[in-house]
């Protein structure tokens, strides 16, 4: 179960006397502090600091242990992060570790700043002594303490639990702690340092890799996985197998027993509403909708025609007009009498009046008929208006010669008018032709025609498919009809290669001593080689290629079952993917494999970068390390193997501490692993039952003694645990 705070404020503190204890488990995880004889501790909280700034006044607060979320909106958190005064399982940010000490003495109740309880505080094994005088001349420089007594949190477990008859005298302890993990062997009751060691991994590693994990596995959902979110599963869900590589085969496997073994948290979730389909009712009122507004349109598509319609007509008959009005005028006074007007000849009045003309047949609606026959006869009396192209430059005025040159340029562009006309005209001629072809073709035999005109339309993509492809590669093939290519030289057109090749050749030959590139004929040819260009088949889409658009169009037509090749250039309109809805599973977070695959970290570090002994390997190591003990003592501690610490919860480790430390032994070796009564609040316990025994004082560094004595005299303070 996760750990649960307790920060609520005391209020007899001044009811104890001045010689009860005050028990602190300054843990890197947790803070727990208490009075001496008790049974738990009073106030817990995490053991960090937070200092955000309040977003209206901008006043920096510090926050001590955990917080509350619906407080914490109102400060700015972007810029400070939760810090820790320790550094693995060693305080050394004393500024933070002051914060600490003064919110835990407030919670328990304390009013002035002077603490007139000897304190009984936990710390590390082998705890560096630069550390320990810091924390004493916090304690008793800051708070006035009479005494400190400094402790392991481990040994006082061990004590607690060797009371109670879990342990023996004779024992080896192993606590894996928040951020270390260490191995202390008990003689007699008295712990052996120089036997213990130490690895730098923890719970904290174990939240760190399971997070990560997570957040590879659901990177849509990793604003869930808080630390504290993260942690509450790690102490739910988590286990540690006899068996990794068989566990792990089992889930890849997914056989029953996986699925039994996995687990789901469901994230918050609302399914969306469910789109019931309209009533008839509906459906008939959006079609009455749909039809005012299609009628509105049309009402002003026809307002906006006949508007059109009449502008027309009315610009038709002024250009009738005007050109009644030229017909009295003679032709040398027609310039002067259209400078009033935006037309120069009255060629252009009545070119003018043919493409109103036009646009007010089109406009009605009416069908063209004879409208080529009457171009056809404008243009040929136009050809009657142009008097002086026939007229020698010699014999006419420069005026005269003007109009001359635009006489010309406007037969010209009449003419080529006309030609484009003809040659229009005979291509639609020759396609309905075609078509009729046909259409005989279809009615003689629909099959044969069908097939037939597959056949074409295959062979015609093929031939235009090889086309594009010796385009792209160079007019090479790699022998067997397929283009190959396997280089730049085969993306390259013949044209291009010569030019390479002749600029290749240049570069050799004028290469040495000076350049004098241009100083002869020949290098202007060569220069005129390589500027030339003869990629013909650059241009644009042939007559093949208009033959297959047109056939594919008539396939169309007759074949509902026919779909055009994405090779012609025209690539098919890509279905875009549909979203599905998110469904609860979508909200689901599944725990498989990491649920034992975290935890393995205490027994193999090195998957997550630690290159140190694991649980199992740490023990033999401290065994081998003890000074000169015989077979029996080493027998009598693999017999009383001690669990403690928050990390020693997982389900299966004590089976797995036992197999892997029986794998280390000789064979035959009594080997038995017990876990704490309470792994967590067993350190607290034990030392708050060694603080009322009446010999604590005695184990107890006074006030006098460190100002007397200093700081150096830490360096000899050993305490003892049997008393």
């Amino acid at each position: 179960m996760p750990f649960i705070s307790q920060i609520q404020r005391q209020s007899d503190f001044n009811l104890f006397p001045s010689t009860t204890p005050i028990v602190i488990d300054n843990g890197a995880s947790y803070f727990r502090i208490g009075w001496a004889g008790e049974t738990d501790p009073r106030v817990i909280f995490r053991n960090i600091v937070q200092r955000p700034r309040h977003k209206a006044t901008g006043e920096t607060v510090s926050i001590v242990g955990d917080h509350d979320p619906a407080l914490l909106k109102y400060f700015d958190c972007t810029r400070s992060g939760p810090r820790s005064a320790f550094d693995g399982n060693v305080v050394y940010q004393f500024e933070i570790m002051e914060y600490i000490l003064d919110f835990g003495f407030d919670r328990m109740g304390a009013n002035g700043a002077e603490i007139d309880h000897p304190v009984l505080i936990t710390e590390g094994v082998c705890n560096p002594v630069q550390s320990r005088s810091k924390m004493a001349e916090l304690l008793f420089e800051t708070y006035g303490i009479p005494s400190v007594a400094f402790g392991v949190d481990a040994a006082f477990s061990y004590k607690y639990n060797q009371q109670l008859g879990v342990c023996d005298k004779d024992s080896l302890a192993i606590c894996p702690g928040f951020s270390t993990t260490n191995v202390i062997p008990f003689i007699d009751g008295e712990p052996v340092y120089r036997g213990s060691c130490r690895t730098n991994i923890g719970g904290y590693h174990i939240t760190d890799y399971l997070k990560q994990l997570l957040s590879l596995k659901y990177p849509y959902h990793m604003a869930r996985f808080t630390w504290e979110k993260v942690e509450d599963l790690k102490m739910e869900h988590c286990y540690i197998t006899p068996d990794y590589a068989s566990e792990a085969r089992l889930f890849q496997k997914g056989t029953k027993e996986a699925e039994d073994k996995t687990r789901s948290w469901q994230l918050p979730w609302i399914p969306p509403p469910a789109e019931e389909p309209p009533s008839e009712e509906e459906i008939a009122r959006k079609a009455a909708i749909k039809e005012k507004q299609g009628q509105r349109l049309r009402e002003m598509a026809e307002a906006k025609r006949s508007s059109r319609i009449n502008e027309l007509e009315n610009e038709l008959h002024g250009l009738e007009f005007l050109l009644q009005q030229l017909e009295q005028v003679e032709d040398d006074d027609i310039p002067s009498f259209l400078s009033a007007t935006a037309y120069v000849s009255k060629q252009e009045v009545e070119s003018a009046r043919q493409k109103v003309s036009q646009s007010l047949r089109k406009a009605k609606g009416e069908p063209k008929g004879d409208q080529v026959e009457a171009e056809e006869k404008i243009d040929l009396a136009q050809n009657e208006k142009f008097p002086l192209i026939d007229i020698p430059d010699n014999m006419l005025t420069p005026d005269q010669l003007k109009e001359k040159r635009r006489q010309l340029f406007l037969k010209t562009t009449s003419e080529g008018r006309q030609r484009a006309k003809q040659k229009r005209y005979e291509s639609e001629l020759e396609q309905e032709r075609k078509n009729q072809q046909d259409e005989e073709k279809r009615l003689e035999n629909p099959e044969l025609y069908l097939e037939q005109l597959r056949d074409k339309y295959k062979e015609l993509s093929e031939k235009v498919e090889q086309r594009k492809r010796l385009k792209t590669n160079g007019n090479h093939t790699n022998g067997n009809g397929m283009s190959g290519a396997v280089g730049r030289g085969e993306r390259l057109s013949a044209a291009q290669r010569e030019r390479m090749r002749l600029l290749t050749t240049a570069a050799f030959d004028r290469g040495k001593g000076e350049d004098t590139f241009g100083a002869r004929d020949e290098d202007w040819q060569l220069y005129k080689l390589m500027s030339k260009d003869n990629d013909d088949y650059d241009e644009g889409p042939d007559q093949e290629e208009a033959e297959l658009t047109r056939i594919s169009s008539r396939l169309q037509e007759i074949d509902p079952t026919f779909v055009p090749k994405s090779e012609l250039g025209t690539s098919q309109p890509v279905e875009v993917p549909r979203f599905r809805p998110l469904t609860k599973e979508d909200h689901q977070i599944v725990l498989g494999v990491e649920r034992f695959r975290c935890p393995e970290i205490l027994f193999h570090p090195n998957w997550i970068g630690v290159d140190q002994a694991g649980l199992d390997e740490m023990a033999g190591n401290s065994i081998r390390r003890l000074p000169s003990v015989g077979q029996d003592v080493e027998e009598r501690l693999t017999n009383s193997i001690f669990l403690t610490g928050g990390s020693c919860l997982f389900p299966g480790i004590a089976e797995r501490l036992e197999a892997g430390i029986r794998m280390i032994r000789p064979s035959g070796s009594p080997i038995k692993v017990v876990r704490a009564v309470d792994p967590v609040l067993d350190a607290w316990r034990g030392a708050a039952v060694y603080a009322v025994d009446p010999q604590f004082p005695t184990q107890t560094f006074s006030r006098t003694d460190y100002f007397e004595k200093g700081e150096d005299w830490l360096r000899r303070y050993q305490l003892r645990y049997s008393l």
